[in-house]
């Protein structure tokens, strides 16, 4: 991380059926708050400064933009993959 960049995190919420939306979102001292927090849940965390620039300027509650579907669509993959799980509607058998 740059010296510059301040310490981000941004936790995002989703159902499977709509846009993740942004639950979490600090810098500093309440993003070390939300990292403790996931890790104390077994969320997965994923590093990525220039996405959590991004994100970090949605508002609470927001649901993420059309432009980071992808991006994020790969995130939760990779994160059911690790954990072993199958999103619900999945045809795999």
């Amino acid at each position: 991380m740059n010296s510059t960049e301040p310490l981000r995190a941004i936790a995002l919420q989703y159902d499977g059926d709509n846009a993740p939306l942004v639950t979490a979102s600090g810098e500093g001292d309440i993003a070390q708050e939300i990292i403790r927090i996931a890790k104390e849940h077994g969320v997965p965390l994923r590093e990525d400064v220039m996405l959590a620039a991004l994100l970090s300027e949605l508002e609470l509650g927001e649901e993420i933009p059309p432009l980071l579907y992808r991006v994020i669509a790969e995130i939760i993959a990779y994160t059911y993959f690790i954990a072993g799980k199958v999103p619900k509607n999945s045809n795999r058998d």
